[in-house]
């Protein structure tokens, strides 16, 4: 598919990739993101004040005092062609705690049932199968996962919840996430992840970011319970469970 470029109000432009959520699109998506940040720091690209990646897409958002669309376009587009070429960017491998037990798992029995499992076999599914990060959005830090396996696709609950704790982790459709704060939600619950993916006192606020890899390993409620009190006490850094970036296919 060839690149789209939409006009995202007068000071912002969007380059589409494609039009499904693909890993493919996404690793494209994150080539882009990466050029020009690495341009701008290099000082050839003036007037970029924030870039948004998406599934498939990048917004480039600039100050139109100190450039325009076509000046701007005319040295990203390049770089846009070049992504669709270019090999992927080392991504970081995350393996994040995840307790799937009692009150952490709201919806896991009743998600067994629908999808015609047992409980332990969607934990066992969920927990071994490594994401992408496609992009961050909704609220801040929370990141969309995918993919999930074929077994454990299911629409979004029929009435969503006013209240999704923080730290749960949800599935609907194809993909998972977990949630950094409270917040309404409508996907299903199956667990919890003690790890807080979100601190503004960070030079890097949010702990995930598109293009990372996500693997699950199952705990206890009582070993949550200790990892929370860890990590609140600041014994615990986040990144404790970054593995070594791995140069991606």
């Amino acid at each position: 598919m060839a690149l789209s470029i939409l006009d995202a109000g007068d000071t912002a432009f969007t380059i589409e990739f494609g039009n499904a959520i693909d890993p493919a699109l996404q690793a494209e998506v994150d080539v882009l993101d990466h050029a020009i940040e690495h341009a701008c720091a290099r000082g050839e690209l003036h007037g970029v004040i924030e870039t948004v990646p998406t599934f498939r897409s990048l917004t480039v958002i600039y100050n139109p005092v100190e450039t325009d669309r076509e000046t701007l376009l005319a040295r990203v587009m390049p770089l846009a062609q070049a992504a669709t070429h270019a090999r992927t960017n080392p991504a970081r491998h995350w393996l994040l705690p995840a307790c799937y037990e009692g009150d952490a798992a709201p919806d896991l029995a009743d998600t067994a049932k629908a999808l015609g499992a047992s409980p332990e076999r969607v934990v066992e599914l969920h927990a071994t199968t490594e994401y992408v990060v496609y992009m961050l959005g909704f609220l801040p830090g929370f990141p969309f996962m995918g993919d999930l396996p074929e077994a454990l696709r299911l629409p979004r609950r029929t009435e969503p919840r006013v209240r999704v704790p923080p730290g749960s982790i949800a599935i609907a459709a194809g993909l998972t996430a977990i949630y950094p704060w409270e917040s309404p939600g409508g996907w299903h619950l199956l667990g919890r992840c003690p790890v807080p993916l979100f601190d503004p006192s960070r030079a890097q606020p949010a702990l995930l970011r598109a293009g990372d890899r996500v693997r699950f390993t199952a705990i206890s409620s009582a070993e949550c319970a200790r990892l929370d009190r860890a990590l609140a006490a600041g014994e615990l850094d986040p990144d404790t469970w970054c593995q070594a970036e791995a140069q991606t296919a």
